[in-house]
């Protein structure tokens, strides 16, 4: 007999039992699933390295490591959650073959920024590689950038009200809106991409950061991404802030009436770096003060120090900035500065403490002396020796 053909059916039939094998196949080798318990994985693996004093409290650790509270955290996560799971994860895994969550992500950019520390050892906490460390990164900064504007933007009306009652309280200023300072990002470039500009006068490669805060350190105005080798003053004349007051389209609220009938305008505060103008008020030189100008000096100066402080605690709390970059990309540099600064003010609006002991204990820009601007505005003098006299004259007058 000759032997039995094997028919077109059974053939397909064989296929189809072969099929849930291959299926079968396939699935093990996917990402188990999505982690979530990515914080006690990580506390406990991290918080006996030796050399950290990471503190025994979780609440307390948490905010060591990334800076911000629980509470924050999550808050954080729901601004940018839509973005992270809305492009493909791009092979984001971790070493167990689990899908990163948006919360693993989020900690893997806040502990790069907050740390400084390079990608290949913030990869290692997280039991993840460098290019993943570069890739959440980088996303969480473009989804942070766009979706936490409202964290960073010019008062309105009640709001400048009461930040200029709150420096009038403090410091005696009447009519003052806020402090201004600068200070250096310092990165290592290429030999491809150096230039004068970016060199500054320590001959350090660097990119400017001007921030104008109000009387919480919260940041009001920022402008980066001009080269370090500029002086503040140049800095300040190239920023759209300059121009709209120049033209007094801001800091152009209603005028507060002194005593004698003189008249303060809307002003802000900053150092010797500045030009004095009606609308920045700077202090005097300190040859040759009378006893009027000593007293307005020193409330200046207190007022001044919050804008310097503000530098000290976001340099401090996110050390990607205090670290020397290793060249960066010039054009995502600003983004990374926009973002900590506005890391910075969420941290305030959402009512956490600001950590006193990751802010620099030095000035945040050691090695780099004011450069005194001889640029002196008439009408900005005058309205500096109204505003003294005044504070000078309410100090000497008895308390009833």
């Amino acid at each position: 007999m000759a032997p039995h053909k094997k028919s077109k059916k059974s053939k397909r039939e064989l296929k189809k039992l072969k099929k849930p094998k291959s299926i079968s196949i396939v699935v093990s080798v996917e990402p188990k699933a999505i982690e979530s318990d990515w914080w006690d994985t990580f506390w406990h693996k991290n918080s006996s390295t030796p050399g950290c004093s990471v503190p025994n409290d979780e609440a307390e650790a948490f905010k060591y490591y990334f800076r911000v509270s629980k509470k924050t955290f999550s808050y954080i996560c729901s601004l940018v959650r839509e973005d992270l799971i809305s492009r493909p994860p791009s092979g984001l895994i971790n070493i167990e073959g689990r899908l990163l969550s948006v919360e693993k992500q989020v900690a893997i950019a806040l502990r790069r920024l907050a740390s400084g520390e390079s990608q290949v050892s913030v990869g290692a906490a997280f039991g993840v590689g460098q290019s993943t460390v570069s890739q959440v990164t980088w996303r969480f900064i473009e989804a942070l950038e766009e979706r936490a504007k409202h964290h960073l933007k010019w008062p309105d009306f009640n709001r400048m009200e009461e930040i200029k009652s709150n420096f009038e309280a403090s410091f005696g200023l009447l009519n003052c809106c806020g402090a201004i300072d600068a200070t250096h990002i310092i990165m290592t470039l290429p030999a491809v991409q150096t230039s004068d500009d970016w060199c500054d006068r320590e001959n350090n490669y660097s990119m400017l950061l001007q921030g104008i805060v109000d009387h919480e350190m919260r940041f009001l105005d920022i402008v980066t991404g001009w080269p370090g080798g500029m002086t503040v003053s140049r800095l300040l004349k190239c920023t759209g802030f300059f121009k709209l007051c120049e033209a007094g389209e801001c800091l152009n609220g209603n005028a507060r009436s002194l005593p004698g009938g003189e008249e303060i305008g809307e002003f802000i505060v900053g150092g010797v770096s500045y030009p004095l103008l009606p609308w920045l008020i700077t202090p005097y030189e300190s040859n040759g003060l009378s006893a009027f100008m000593s007293t307005f000096n020193a409330m200046h100066e207190a007022a001044r120090l919050l804008a310097v402080r503000a530098f000290s605690q976001v340099k401090g709390s996110w050390r990607i900035l205090y670290k020397v970059m290793w060249r960066p990309d010039k054009q995502k540099l600003p983004s990374i500065i926009l973002v900590c600064c506005l890391l910075h003010n969420i941290m305030i609006d959402c009512g956490d403490n600001l950590l006193q002991d990751v802010a620099l204990s030095g000035h945040h820009d050691p090695g780099y002396g004011e450069l005194c601007c001889k640029q002196v505005d008439p009408v900005g003098r005058t309205q500096r020796d109204n505003l003294a006299k005044y504070l000078h004259g309410k100090e000497k007058a008895p308390s009833k």
